[in-house]
């Protein structure tokens, strides 16, 4: 019971890794353009093509790494993480920079199609939601503590002793899992495949997450110039109001696995629910600072809330391979991401900053759409229904 504890937090740290590694060089843009020789539009493309190589690579990479033993693959990724931030705090340049940050998206892609399944085999499945939103509440971490601290000690000593200290955790991490995860866990069979797979909810999972993420992210991305242009408030306040919206990530996370043990689609439903309303309030209301920041800390609990609970649906509806299930579900929230913050980047001009929440609501209530009707596109319900007005017939016949 010790081993799976500590292989528990492991892994957990090791979604914090993942998550700081990815959005670690936003804090240090300029440290690193001035270091490379790159302006800060090519710093930036640090974090997103790192982005789009975890959409692309997540499903064929899990396709062609299924047959593995999912502690080996998730040593061997802990590695290729370890190697891909200590060879970025080490190469001169751009492009050698560039190809380190891609090396390790390939293995972040993978990553989040391994560790859920591989988390939720640890335990019996009454225990699987908790251990799941116990396993996301690192990357909520990861935005709260892990790029702050990642930025003020790339500020103090350098950007590549930041990336350096990933290094040096992923060490540790690896080390970890090598001595104490259990070679076949005690539901490596039962989490190979969806609880009650239902190929028509899960595909309605994909949709909802890549439109609610959008929706989130098409404001979220912009939050900063829209506290302190549109809501008025002082730029020293974004700092704080940020890292409250943090702490009730965390809160999310950890709500998520008590929620979605009770209902899962239930859960989703009053998520994306709340989060259409919350980003329409913060649109009415974008001149009245209270309620623009009530807004930004319950968007930041219903985002977290709705990935945290994703990792037990996803275990739950599985069609076929879990690990290909997680993939895809990786490779929508990605999406939603990537396609969100592009989005209100497109609006911004026409509509202001103003039309990012408006957008983001309007994504959001496309989702909340989609999740009510999930039960009616279930494929898993339609067997049953076809058996009883045979059975019905049959009787008719008889009689």
């Amino acid at each position: 019971m010790i081993a799976v504890r500590v292989t528990l937090v492991a892994l957990t740290l090791s979604t914090f890794t993942f998550v700081t590694t990815e959005t670690l060089p936003i804090g240090l843009l300029p440290l690193i353009a001035a270091d490379v020789g790159g302006s800060l539009s090519q710093a930036g493309l640090l974090v997103t093509v790192y982005g789009l190589v975890v959409v692309v690579a997540s499903v064929p990479l899990t396709r062609l790494t299924r047959r593995l033993p999912r502690r080996s693959l998730l040593c061997g990724l802990l590695t290729v993480l370890i190697a891909g931030n200590l060879v970025s705090a080490l190469v001169d340049g751009y492009l050698p920079l560039m190809a380190a940050r891609v090396a390790t998206a390939l293995s972040h892609a993978l990553f989040w199609a391994v560790v859920p399944p591989a988390t939720a085999a640890l335990v019996e499945a009454r225990e699987r939601p908790r251990a799941l939103s116990f396993l996301y509440a690192g990357g909520s971490v990861a935005g709260l503590a892990g790029v702050p601290a990642g930025t003020w000690l790339g500020q103090q000593t350098g950007w590549r002793v930041a990336f350096g200290a990933l290094a040096g955790l992923g060490v540790l991490l690896l080390v970890v899992v090598v001595a104490v995860m259990p070679r076949a866990p005690i539901g490596e069979r039962e989490t190979a495949t969806g609880t009650a797979p239902d190929a028509g909810r899960y595909w309605a999972i994909i949709v909802y997450t890549a439109l609610g993420v959008g929706g989130a992210f098409c404001s979220f991305t912009y939050v900063s110039p829209f506290l302190t242009e549109v809501a008025g408030l002082p730029e020293s306040a974004v700092g704080g109001l940020l890292f409250v919206r943090g702490l009730l990530g965390v809160g999310g996370a950890l709500a998520a696995g008590y929620l979605v043990a009770r209902n899962g689609w239930l859960t989703m439903t009053g998520v994306l629910g709340v989060q259409t309303v919350v980003l329409a309030v913060q649109w009415l209301f974008a001149g009245e600072p209270v309620l623009v920041v009530a807004s930004l800390a319950v968007s930041g609990f219903c985002l977290t809330l709705m990935a945290s609970g994703l990792g037990a649906r996803v275990l739950e509806t599985a069609p076929d391979s879990s690990d290909m299930a997680a993939a895809g579900v990786s490779t929508a929230f990605n999406v939603g991401i990537t396609a969100g913050a592009f989005l209100g980047g497109v609006l911004i001009p026409v509509g202001g900053l103003r039309a990012t929440p408006l957008a983001g609501a309007a994504l959001s209530a496309a989702a909340f759409a989609v999740v009510l009707l999930e039960p009616v596109v279930s494929t898993r319900r339609r067997p049953a229904l076809v058996t009883a007005t045979d059975t019905t017939d049959q009787e008719t016949a008889d009689g």
